[in-house]
């Protein structure tokens, strides 16, 4: 059902993320925002939310070790002391994992909560996150319809042979185990808009997208839909990422259990909080933070980027086997959006592809900024494209509010 002209349609939306909050409330029409916002190195000394309001840019400091509780006790202030609820139709909230139950966006009653925490097991960096920030909303906001946007939807046009393991085929039918993919929002709204801005129906668009943050995952769309991406049942899997190492040989975990006597929880930490650039670097997961070490010719920090690339590289590459004619390479998310040295690094890597960067346009393309990064020779087109994950979250929370 299309939104009503005459009634308000400002939607709050809160992206809990492993390591940050994002958070806005804008109009799911137009997208225009009234406040932004984004409390970010959550977890760490020096946490705080940067948000704009009315054209004014203000920074609040956190405490040090407090997550993501405080960080969404100070937006409900924030919230309030603005006179902002008055207006509010619905909540909407990015949820990460859906598993093979939630296929859509869905209002949010305690069926789905509890659907939610069965499938947050499979996120462990998130899930938790994701229910704070429901139930936190839910106390704050009460009457407001709540609902839930799944990062895993965007995925569910994958076949099989994209989205099963090679195990026991009853551990799939029983249990659910399969590859669904995470970030389907960003992948989605990214490549609608690469569309358009290469004046190119969706429909028939081959794209290739990268969505680099703190987490990292690629994304294969042919003819507008996935068809297969680099996350699998959980977030860990795939690219390198913050913390998270991304693919490993299963046979590590035997080698942790019996000659090192690591638990299982134990594991799961390596695994998902202190690997990735964090864990080659010994620095930091921020890439801002490496970038800047490795400019000074810090080895491990360069040893990061370096692997960080190759292993980015690597699975763009495979991904041309399922779409077989790429369109645009998409560069999204916080690194993917603002570090012009690794697109430089990645594109160099992929000139087989018909890539090649253009140095001026690269560095132009950053803080927000859309625009096509390789050069005029390039035989294929390389895009930064920044997302708006909150736009698509406000767009269908706005249109199941209105259906109640």
């Amino acid at each position: 059902m299309p939104l009503q002209p005459s009634s308000p349609h400002h939607v709050l939306v809160l992206n809990c993320g492993s390591s940050s909050l994002k958070f806005a409330i804008l109009d799911a029409q137009t997208s225009d925002e009234v406040i932004s916002g984004l409390a970010e190195r959550l977890g760490s000394d020096t946490p705080s939310i940067k948000y704009k309001f009315q054209g004014k840019k203000t920074v609040v400091e956190l405490d040090k070790g407090q997550a993501h509780a405080n960080a969404i006790d100070t937006l409900v202030k924030l919230i309030k002391d603005h006179s902002l609820a008055e207006n509010l139709i619905a909540v909407g909230h990015r949820v990460v994992h859906g598993g093979e139950h939630f296929t859509k966006s869905v209002l949010i009653d305690e069926s789905v909560i509890e659907g939610i925490t069965k499938a947050a097991a499979l996120a462990p960096l998130h899930g938790h996150a994701n229910l704070l920030g429901i139930a936190a909303a839910q106390a704050s906001f009460k009457g407001l319809p709540q609902i839930a946007v799944f990062d895993t939807a965007f995925h569910q046009t994958m076949e099989q042979v994209a989205y099963l393991y090679a195990l026991p085929y009853k551990l799939y039918t029983d249990y659910g185990v399969r590859r669904y993919g995470f970030h389907g929002t960003s992948h989605y709204y990214v490549a609608s808009q690469t569309a358009k801005l290469l004046e190119k129906p969706l429909e028939h668009s081959n794209f290739i997208s990268a969505h680099l943050g703190n987490g990292c995952s690629v994304c294969a769309i042919k003819n507008g839909i996935s068809v297969d991406t680099s996350m699998g049942l959980t977030p860990l899997e795939g690219l390198m990422m913050g913390t998270r190492s991304g693919d490993i040989d299963p046979g590590l975990f035997n080698f942790l259990t019996t000659q090192l006597d690591y638990s299982a929880a134990q594991i799961d930490d390596l695994l998902n909080k202190e690997s990735g650039l964090l864990g080659i670097s010994e620095l930091s997961n921020d890439c801002r933070t490496i970038e800047d070490a490795a400019v000074t010719g810090n080895k491990r920090a360069m040893l990061a980027l370096d692997m960080f690339c190759y292993r980015l590289a690597k699975q763009i590459a495979a991904f041309m086997v399922p779409i077989q004619r790429l369109d645009a390479l998409i560069f999204t998310g916080g690194i993917g959006e603002n570090s012009d040295i690794i697109r430089q690094k990645v594109i160099k890597q992929l000139a087989f592809l018909g890539l090649d960067c253009d140095e001026q346009a690269n560095l132009n393309a950053r803080f927000g900024s859309e625009g096509i990064i390789s050069s005029a020779h390039a035989n294929t087109t390389a895009v930064v494209m920044p997302t708006n994950e909150e736009w698509v979250i406000a767009r269908d929370a706005a249109t199941i509010a209105q259906e109640q």
